[in-house]
């Protein structure tokens, strides 16, 4: 019998700055899905990255999630701490031929469109890239719980991608694939910008022997110009102080009825409320929403 629940899912967001709103919509989004399923809810830093973390915001991060009420069901678990379990996997799939050293450089790459079929490299690196061996024809489809039925020629339109950088560390996508196995993920809910990245963690899971959850990609919140709200593009950071604006625009950008918490007064009686009436029918089936649009709700809600 299974030591796992029959939901667990995980919100994992990176140390690089302020949790944003587009943070929030995940965070928020992947709570109440758990709640809905009367699952568990977890939280990962994935802090695997040193030269762009910025100091001090995995504890800030922290902290948002708890004044917003959004309080993890465990321990938060820190992928720098779990370098073992990927050591463990990168060396099975050496040992099986499923991933190979590779000592190319961004100009052998730059030649293939960067699209890696196989090692060109010109001199022998001492410390290459790993890189996970990409068969012709390994193509992935799997059903989206939002976004629908996706597919992807993972050799034609990715190639062989990397589970160890060359510089050392870990690549996200081993890292995410061993974490969510490790961690008893049955459902992965993110944003829509790492929709992309899924054949390639389903392959790798597959190269591993290890089982497939299930995946549902939120729509992304972009500027007027199309752009992703981010950390590294300066979106304004959510104000732990005053929890209830942000998450009533996430709120509203999951799709949700705003009169069902607009009689909420702090986030713990938001939560409560938010929780009664999500309805995961309502997400909408969009990769993003415009910011624009969102004001456009909000404003239709509070005629």
């Amino acid at each position: 019998m299974s030591d796992f629940p029959c939901y667990r899912g995980r919100f994992a967001p990176s140390p690089t700055g302020p949790l944003h709103l587009g943070s929030l919509v995940a965070a928020l989004g992947s709570w109440l899905l758990a709640r809905h399923a009367h699952g568990e809810w977890r939280v990962r830093m994935e802090d695997l990255d040193p030269p762009r973390e910025v100091a001090g915001a995995a504890v800030q991060q922290l902290a948002t999630l708890d004044a917003f009420g959004l309080h993890p069901d465990g321990a938060v678990e820190w992928q720098s701490r779990r370098s073992a379990l990927y050591q463990n996997a990168l060396d099975r799939l050496l040992a099986e031929g499923k991933a190979f050293a590779c000592h190319c450089s961004r100009s052998d790459l730059a030649a293939g469109d960067g699209v890696h079929h196989h090692c060109t490299g010109k001199t022998q690196r001492p410390n290459p890239a790993i890189r996970l061996r990409v068969p012709p024809g390994a193509t992935i489809s799997f059903e989206d719980g939002l976004q629908g039925g996706i597919a992807q020629d993972v050799w034609r339109e990715v190639g062989d991608f990397v589970l160890k950088r060359a510089d050392g560390l870990w690549a996200y996508q081993l890292a995410v694939v061993v974490d969510d196995a490790a961690q008893g993920m049955t459902d992965i809910v993110r944003g829509a910008d790492l929709l992309d990245s899924t054949p390639r963690q389903i392959l790798l899971q597959q190269a591993l022997g290890l089982p497939t959850p299930r995946y549902l990609h939120l729509p992304l919140i972009v500027d007027a110009h199309g752009q992703k709200l981010s950390k590294s593009s300066e979106a304004p950071a959510i104000d732990a102080n005053d929890p209830l604006p942000a998450l009533h625009a996430a709120w509203l950008v999951l799709g949700q009825a705003f009169p069902a918490v607009a009689a909420s007064f702090d986030a713990a009686s938001f939560l409560a409320s938010a929780k009664r009436a999500f309805l995961p029918d309502r997400l909408p089936r969009v990769t993003s929403l415009s910011l624009a649009a969102l004001h456009n709700a909000a404003d239709a809600n509070a005629v």
